[in-house]
């Protein structure tokens, strides 16, 4: 029943309904976007990787405050990280506080050396590999397959944790100081705009949520993310940070089933389940993000791309014949992104076949992400680019090549009747004859 309500769905906002430039079919295209995440989260994939985050930030809030302590106190900026925290655990209800108080009570102890050298050592690259998971999460979402590579990555996560701090308290001054001065100047003549003061305060929270929301999600995934998709992502998980925090306190208020079935560790429990919402709503912005950015994937979602051997050919075929028709004609140069819009393929399709013609020394890629022949198109045979589209390795170990005579022979056959088909035609006479 729910599944053929999700295909009823599926469907309808791409079907033929959602096509055109009426008011329904933009609404409808709009909609796919909330279907999407809906039907991803239902799946269960982005609640698995939310999980996982919770117990990974068990073990680094502590390390992470502690080397925030570090760093800040060269600048006499440390206590401005108390209104973060507090504003993290805000929705556990009215232990927000003591948890608060708590936290920044052992980091500061941690950070004075209490644990020594060596232990706080440990607790750093506990931190280097909390951010690791963080970007692996992050890279899920938006189909990298290739992490950064360990220098990169220890030399960026460093600089991300000495930067990071500073950039958010400074952040957070400049904004208390332009809320005072506004207060102390013609604020005090103007009630109205005293007023207004008054809702930027309360506001300010939540646009330091939506921007520190949206740096994350331009920085963490090993990928170029634009500006436009990360903003309409961090604005979104702003607000729903907001929606939920205040729905997560009301239930934390007024349930006492909670208390009743776990005692004294019903505020830890409130707790755990917030951070998991908090990375929840984190991820959900970054998965919205990506399809701002990659809209061709908000049909395929988060499942595996299969393609048959068919289709992986007549793909390698046109791009090919596209890319080379540009080159041959002095048009716009194509690049994997306007490939996947015309061809209405996802991105990842795309990308591994232009990988293999790369390897094969077909394509070459420009610096500024231009797709180019790269041999004369001449030289390049329709045979080659077939042979390269059916070999195209899975990164699966190889099987043990057992022989058969009579299916060698069909096989034999069949590659030497579509190798006739082609002949001598090239990539050129492929585009002349078009």
């Amino acid at each position: 029943m729910i599944l053929a309500f999700w295909n009823w769905l599926d469907r309808y906002l791409f079907g033929e309904f959602s096509e055109g430039k009426t008011p329904g079919a933009l609404t409808l295209r709009v909609l796919r976007y909330p279907y999407a995440l809906l039907r991803d989260l239902s799946r269960g994939q982005i609640n698995l990787h939310a999980m996982g985050l919770v117990y990974a930030t068990l073990l680094s809030l502590i390390p992470l405050l502690a080397f925030a302590f570090v760093v800040l106190k060269n600048f006499g900026g440390h206590l401005e990280l108390q209104p973060i925290i507090l504003e993290f655990f805000k929705p556990v209800g009215a232990k927000a506080p003591e948890f608060t108080q708590k936290v920044m009570e052992v980091a500061d102890g941690i950070s004075t050396g209490l644990l020594g050298p060596l232990a706080f050592a440990l607790l750093l690259w506990t931190l280097l590999g909390t951010i690791k998971k963080v970007e692996d999460s992050f890279n899920f979402l938006w189909r990298v397959e290739e992490p950064r590579s360990f220098a990169r990555r220890v030399t960026e996560y460093v600089t991300l944790l000495i930067v990071g701090p500073i950039v958010v308290v400074s952040f957070l001054a400049l904004s208390h100081n332009a809320l005072e001065n506004a207060t102390a100047g013609i604020g005090r003549y103007m009630p109205f705009f005293e007023r207004l003061v008054a809702i930027g305060e309360k506001v300010s929270p939540y646009f330091m949520v939506a921007t520190i929301f949206t740096a994350v999600f331009m920085l963490v995934p090993n990928t170029r993310v634009k500006w436009k998709p990360a903003i309409i992502g961090g604005v979104a998980a702003g607000i729903l940070w907001a929606a939920v925090g205040q729905l997560f306190t009301a239930l934390v208020v007024y349930s006492t089933r909670l208390t009743v079935v776990y005692a004294l560790f019903a505020s830890l429990v409130a707790a755990l389940l917030w951070t998991y919402f908090g990375w929840l709503i984190l991820l959900v912005g970054a998965q919205l993000s990506f399809y701002v950015q990659n809209p061709n994937y908000l049909r395929m979602g988060l499942t595996e791309l299969r393609m048959s051997a068919v289709q992986r050919e007549q793909l390698t075929l046109k791009i090919m014949f596209l890319v080379g028709r540009a080159y041959h004609d002095g048009k716009t140069r194509w690049t994997v992104d306007s490939l996947c819009r015309h061809l209405g393929m996802p991105g990842i399709a795309i990308s591994r076949l232009v990988h293999a013609l790369e390897d094969a020394h077909l394509l070459t890629l420009t610096d500024e992400e231009h797709l180019l022949p790269a041999r004369d198109l001449g030289k390049i045979s329709i045979q080659e680019i077939i042979d390269i589209s059916r070999n195209e390795k899975s990164g699966q170990v190889g099987w043990r090549n057992l022989t058969i005579p009579a299916v060698d022979a069909i096989s034999k056959t069949m590659d030497a009747a579509w190798r006739k088909s082609c002949g001598d035609m090239s990539l050129r006479d492929l585009i002349e004859e078009a």
